[in-house]
């Protein structure tokens, strides 16, 4: 990936509904903003159960989105990144329904993953409680073939997505061919989507366990063989995160959004500099996504044994944390997150980061400021990018929570939101952030009192200096250019 910062969007949500309407805004208002764009599933169909990451088709563009012309024709500025949805394909698919009318017959019926394929012997209670799940219950549904049997399916998400058995040769056959597919139109990292779920061993929590790395490097090997990066997508306990980096190109910082938001709302950098001095170096930082707030990636977890490791910050902060992001943003994030959603996730605040902050554009500067200065490359989720506030219609029409940070921006929205100066003021900075060789250097982080953090990077005799006062809330951007020492300087006041 260009070390530089990324657009991560989804093709029909950005200005329009097409992938020519998101090229538009990319050859004109936004320009020169990005050095690379993720657009987020764009198979068939974009519009299925949980929207796009459903593929009926992996390997097909949603014709009401485009072709993969356009994907090509995007690729030849930037850096693409793709979806490789690895643990699941639809229910709705040519491969599951042909496993439905021929059962053992059908070509696809080792793609699959049922109940028997992963416990032969039958399961204990203490085996089945103990595997992991985003969700509540158990990651089973049982369907009918043609002739009437019956069969126990792996379903981790929904009884829609069905979970490919990926270590089967059908299995493998089947990532491998999307791959292909990617590189042969332009693609030149992929995201790994739900690999953490990926591999299922009796006995285990399911997740993340020895044998998930294995398929991930087995997976790294293959896609490099191709001339593709690999980027990891675990919400996990700290410590997995820093052993994943080991193994991949790169790997979400995902710690980093919560972390910023609890330096703000307590006025102290102690633990974000603490997760700082020891943060992966080929991350890629976020602070929001499709999906909602991590909460689970800095907080304690059970290590293979048990025992119970520490978070990132205690356990009592951590509640207070997602309190404040609830009472910030009105009480919208609590109607979308948890019991108050269909979708109930365990690990996660629906809410945007914009509304997370209770809107305060000077917060926000704050927080990109951070995300830009922190190591690993820097993306830019579209909503984030316009300071956009919780979408309550969509929510309210979907029941869906992380729909909350989802809009449907039209051309005009688009525009209007360029406008406004926390805005500008970003695209600022995410100009300087992309264009300044300081970034290609070292980071280090700055001795000082906890009320402030002081981030730098050096290369050769350029230097670039963030200064955060949390006391003050307040921010300053030093940088040297052409020998001389200069500061960024912003349009919204008090800063």
């Amino acid at each position: 990936m260009r070390n530089c910062v990324h657009l991560i969007t989804y093709a029909n949500r950005l200005g329009g509904d097409r992938l020519e309407d998101l090229q538009r805004l990319l050859d004109g208002p936004l320009k020169g903003v990005f050095g690379g764009v993720h657009v987020l599933p764009f198979f068939y169909p974009i519009d299925g159960a949980d929207a796009g990451f459903d593929p009926i088709d992996h390997s097909t563009i949603d014709p009401q989105v485009g072709t993969w012309d356009d994907i090509a024709a995007m690729s030849d500025n930037l850096d693409m990144t793709a979806d490789l949805i690895v643990n699941h394909i639809s229910s709705k698919s040519r491969q599951f329904q042909d496993f439905l009318m021929h059962g053992g017959q059908s070509l696809y019926s080792g793609m699959f993953l049922t109940f028997a394929s992963v416990f032969p012997d039958g399961a204990t209670e203490a085996q089945l409680l103990r595997i992991y799940r985003p969700r509540p219950g158990l990651p089973f549904t049982t369907i009918s073939l043609s002739n009437g049997e019956k069969s126990i399916l792996w379903t981790t998400f929904t009884n829609e997505q069905i979970d490919l058995n990926v270590q089967h040769p059908q299995g493998n056959a089947y990532w491998k061919s999307i791959l292909q597919t990617f590189q042969e139109h332009g693609i030149t990292t992929i995201r790994l989507d739900a690999v953490g779920y990926a591999i299922k061993k009796p006995g285990t929590s399911c997740f993340m366990i020895a044998e998930t790395f294995e398929f991930i490097n087995e997976i790294t090997q293959y896609a490099r063989s191709l001339g593709l990066e690999v980027l990891v997508e675990i919400h996990a306990h700290y410590r997995k995160q820093i052993e994943i980096a080991r193994q991949v190109d790169r790997v979400y910082d995902f710690a980093l959004p919560p972390l910023i938001l609890h330096a703000i709302f307590n006025r102290t950098a102690r633990h974000l500099k603490a997760w700082l001095a020891i943060s992966p170096r080929n991350a890629v930082t976020v602070l929001d996504t499709h999906d909602g707030i991590g909460v689970i990636d800095i907080g304690p977890a059970a290590d293979a044994s048990g025992s119970e490791l520490p978070g990132l910050i205690p356990s009592d902060e951590l509640d207070l944390l997602v309190e404040t992001i609830h009472e910030k943003s009105g009480g919208q994030s609590r109607h979308a997150t948890g019991h108050a959603a269909s979708n109930l996730d365990i690990y996660q605040i629906n809410c945007t980061y914009y509304d997370a902050l209770g809107r305060n554009d000077r917060d926000y500067l704050i927080a990109r400021a951070i995300q830009f200065f922190a190591p690993g490359i820097p993306q830019m989720y579209y909503v984030g990018l316009l300071a956009g506030t919780n979408d309550m219609a969509l929510l309210e029409k979907t029941k869906i929570g992380r729909d909350i940070n989802r809009h449907y921006y039209s051309w005009d929205e688009v525009h209007e939101s360029l406008a406004r100066t926390v805005v500008k003021d970003m695209l600022k900075l995410i100009r300087f952030r992309s264009e300044h060789p300081a970034f290609q250097g070292t980071f280090s982080l700055l001795t000082c009192d906890d009320s402030l953090l002081i981030t730098r990077w050096d290369y050769g005799a350029t230097w670039a200096q963030l200064k955060v006062d949390f006391s003050q809330s307040t921010l300053e951007v030093l940088y040297v250019e052409n020998a001389v020492e200069q500061r960024l300087d912003f349009k919204l006041t008090d800063i």
